[in-house]
């Protein structure tokens, strides 16, 4: 069922395009904001309006907005790749492979780390919405590495809290194109949507607070390999700190990387890997950490690299 609301533009938005204040209102995309004022379902002041005409603060806006798309369900079944480094009754800890998204989602037909989990026969906790039951944490689909996920209740708030509060130390190993200067460093830049790209993040004054530390491992002519801490979790935060650097994540041509230097490192992905999850153990209070090697596609590219 379609959903109508109507408020007034706030005056923080004055001065932005329709679609765009649309998209920010209502947490949409711009794809799908643009829709809807094309389709005449967003009035400004009781008129049609034209999704590129500037919005004034404290106009009235109207719109009907589509109904939620259904939960995407759980399918239980074995996942190639998919490893499980540590289990117990609290905790799973998995090596995810590349191709792999952390739950079910709108739109994405492929295996999920739930779903494997679930075909391996584990019970995970039943906190959170129904398609990502137990997830505490994300990593992209092209991202491969460490990742933890709660089976009991009490894991799932205790982890949650934890990542909330910035007591899990997340290290990622990225190589990044050319020489980073300095060679340790933080990037604090606030990242939010693209402003016309789907699927897409970048710095944004307007932006949720973001806090990446990195420290140069290994310089190569081409690229640097880099230690990467986050402070705050950010969806697409590592790469696009580093492409708004300049330095974008080797293979992440969504994020300006050479396509070039891609193929000739036998990259189909960004160069990008969780690499170690340290944290407090739900239940035993031990601080446990978790590391996860290169899989094999990152590891011939830094072999290619290091022979250059």
């Amino acid at each position: 069922m379609a959903d109508k609301r109507t408020l007034p533009i706030p005056d923080g938005l004055d001065g932005m395009r329709l679609d765009q204040a649309v998209s920010r209102l209502f947490g949409l995309s711009r794809t799908v904001a643009a829709n809807l004022v094309e389709s005449g379902d967003v009035l400004v002041d009781g008129q049609p309006g034209a999704k590129s005409e500037k919005v004034t603060g404290g106009s009235w806006l109207d719109v009907v907005l589509p109904a939620p798309p259904t939960a995407p369900e759980v399918i239980a079944e074995r996942v190639e790749g998919l490893d499980v480094i540590y289990s117990d009754d609290d905790i799973a800890v998995v090596d995810k492979p590349v191709g792999v998204a952390a739950h079910p989602s709108p739109g994405w037909t492929g295996p999920t780390v739930i779903g494997g989990l679930a075909g391996m026969g584990h019970t995970i906790a039943t906190s959170g919405a129904a398609e990502r039951q137990g997830i505490v944490h994300r990593l992209d689909v092209g991202t491969t590495g460490v990742m933890v996920v709660a089976k009991s209740e009490y894991a799932y708030s205790f982890l949650k809290r934890a990542f909330k509060t910035r007591e899990v130390d997340k290290r990622y190993h990225a190589v990044v194109q050319g020489q980073l200067d300095p060679l340790r460093g933080t990037v604090d830049a606030p990242i939010d949507r693209h402003p016309t790209h789907d699927y897409r993040f970048a710095v944004m004054s307007g932006g949720k607070p973001s806090v990446t530390h990195y420290d140069t491992l290994e310089a190569f002519p081409a690229a640097s390999l880099v230690d990467v801490r986050l402070e705050t979790g950010r969806t697409h935060q590592i790469r696009v700190h580093f492409s708004a650097m300049r330095h974008p994540c080797v293979g992440d041509l969504t994020y300006g990387a050479d396509p070039t230097l891609a193929a000739r490192l036998g990259l189909q992905r960004q160069w990008l890997h969780a690499r170690a999850l340290s944290f407090v153990h739900p239940t035993t209070g031990d601080e446990v950490t978790f590391v996860s090697e290169y899989p094999a596609d990152l590891a011939h590219a830094l072999d290619l690299l290091r022979a250059s």
